[in-house]
């Protein structure tokens, strides 16, 4: 009987990490609401300002998405700390670099749609050179692949902005089949989220949480022996 109210059971380990990935799941929302807010007001307009302005948006959800991985892997995945504090905490202490990182992804991104906009408007008026719209297309999946890299990397490794953005390609590319992957699982929760939109609410950190455990396989291919070590008896708390 004393099993079944004892805290540190597997019901109530189970239990703990539900809620923690569903208030990890609030505070990333919350940092992303003038970026949806943006997006709706954009997305019903043909002033550019509104482009521009839901563009600038991306400087919170990049660091917002760093903290994110930053929570799962550290409280979620390994029991370590609280996921409020180290949320907030890589969301402080990445903010600067998360923005840069947003606004550049976002920015590349937001050119290769509208590259496949026009290219799209020339199909349907029958010009042959619309096709390129899907090779646009394309361009904008290996941009949300790469920027999967991108915010992860950050919240795992310390590097400056252009080799951060360097490393996570080719990272990406030397591990093309995982990568093909984690854009498949991004699209099925993109369009979970799409059809139902009440499920943004849990969605993404669930996301998060999947792509943590393929990210760190293919993470610690690029650690030292030392880093592996040091990382592991951090955790060994969360597994005695």
């Amino acid at each position: 009987m004393g099993e079944i109210f004892n805290l540190d059971n597997k019901f109530f380990q189970g239990m703990n990490k539900v809620i923690d990935c569903l208030l990890l799941n609030a505070m990333w929302v919350f940092c992303c609401v003038p970026l949806v807010t943006a997006f709706l007001v954009a997305l019903g307009s043909n002033v550019i300002l509104y482009w521009a302005i839901f563009w600038l948006t991306f400087a919170l959800m990049g660091p917002a998405t760093v903290a994110m991985y930053y929570a799962v892997n550290k409280v979620i995945r390994h029991g370590r700390s609280y996921v409020w504090k180290e949320y907030w905490y890589a969301f402080r202490s990445n903010f600067k670099q998360g923005a840069a990182a947003g606004l550049i992804v976002a920015g590349l991104g937001l050119f290769m749609a509208l590259d496949g906009y026009i290219m799209y408007q020339f199909a349907l008026d029958g010009s042959k050179w619309g096709a390129l719209y899907l090779v646009f297309f394309v361009f904008i999946l290996l941009v949300v692949m790469w920027s999967v890299y991108v915010f992860s990397y950050m919240a795992r490794f310390e590097n400056g902005l252009k080799q951060l953005l360097k490393n996570s390609a080719l990272i990406a590319i030397a591990n093309l089949p995982w990568s093909f992957v984690l854009l498949v699982l991004f699209g099925g929760a993109a369009f979970l989220v799409w059809i139902l939109p009440p499920l943004f609410l849990v969605v993404p950190s669930v996301y998060m949480l999947i792509a943590n455990v393929i990210l760190e396989k293919i993470f610690v291919k690029y650690m030292s022996e030392e880093d592996i070590a040091a990382e592991q008896e951090r955790n060994q708390e969360f597994y005695n």
